[in-house]
């Protein structure tokens, strides 16, 4: 066994939580993103039943959990009706978002029992901000973190570390005092935009595809968001549970650095221990964790996210 093999594959119905990339649109063009997204992204060629497709088939696997990612999912003008969807599936949902613009139909979206937000944070300077994210957007995350806050709905953040001088420390000490609790800190990834190449698998978490799965835009099936040229095929030709149980997905999975032995993150066995140092991620090699997704009581199924 290669040190790129799982010692124990997943099944479609050992899978607890998915990803979902609506849409590649963002307002922003961060110098790091994994997904090179930007204000020329599209919706890909999901469309809207397509979407609720996916989630009505998730749900039937028993999936507890999805997250609407992107791009940022808020610029697709189906998610409030995808998150509802979702809900009345049984599905618990997390959008992660830039929080730069919130429409307030979709604040009333976010309020509802069931659905938690996410989002990426960088400093306390709005010009170090700008550098990184392509905007002065600064001041309008900043706000929306507060009213996210206001309304009660559960919020994590995730900094970023992207530059050497970058004011980690200020921007940790800014959202605890507009009272976020639950914040990461990762280092980037050498994927999408920052990565200049071909995918290295070693910038993976190695948790990839361990109880996950990720549907992007144009419907491939991927471990994470950030392994996204590791296509497994598309929901657009098969059914969710037979691309799991495929032998392509397993192909892929063997592409992932495997956890280290005895670190595998176990939720429902409570073993996920989430550490300063290893950045607020599920072991499985003591590295920064793998941005978006932190793996924490409260994010990991069952029970999590």
């Amino acid at each position: 066994m290669t040190a790129l093999q799982h010692q124990t594959p997943f099944t479609s119905t050992e899978l607890r939580f998915l990803w979902l990339e609506p849409t590649g649109k963002c307002q922003l063009e961060c110098v790091h993103c994994y997904a090179s997204s930007s204000p020329a992204g599209t919706d890909g060629t999901m469309t809207i039943p397509d979407w609720k497709r996916v989630i009505d088939q998730a749900a039937a696997l028993g999936i507890s959990h999805v997250q609407f990612i992107g791009g940022e999912p808020t610029l697709h003008k189906a998610l409030p009706d995808l998150i509802d969807h979702a809900l009345a599936s049984k599905v618990e949902v997390e959008v992660y978002s830039n929080l730069v613009y919130v429409p307030d139909p979709l604040w009333e979206m976010l309020s509802r029992p069931g659905v938690r937000l996410a989002t990426s944070f960088y400093t306390d300077d709005a010009r170090e901000h700008m550098l990184i994210t392509g905007r002065n957007t600064l001041p309008r995350t900043q706000k929306n973190i507060t009213t996210a806050l206001e309304r009660g709905i559960p919020l994590r953040v995730g900094i970023v570390h992207v530059t050497e001088s970058q004011r980690v420390e200020e921007g940790k000490a800014l959202l605890t005092g507009l009272g976020v609790t639950q914040i990461g800190v990762d280092r980037v990834r050498l994927l999408g935009r920052p990565s200049r190449g071909a995918l290295d698998p070693a910038e993976l978490c190695g948790a990839c595809g361990r109880g996950t799965a990720a549907v992007l835009p144009d419907g491939s099936l991927t471990p994470c968001p950030m392994s996204r040229t590791m296509s497994a095929g598309n929901v657009l030709a098969s059914p969710l549970a037979d691309l799991l149980a495929g032998v392509t997905w397993s192909q892929v999975l063997d592409m992932v650095p495997a956890p280290r032995a005895g670190r595998e993150c176990q939720p429902d066995k409570n073993s996920c221990r989430p550490t300063e140092q290893d950045g607020n991620d599920c072991p499985p090699s003591e590295n920064s964790a793998c941005d978006p997704r932190f793996c924490s009581p409260e994010l990991s199924p069952p029970g999590k996210k």
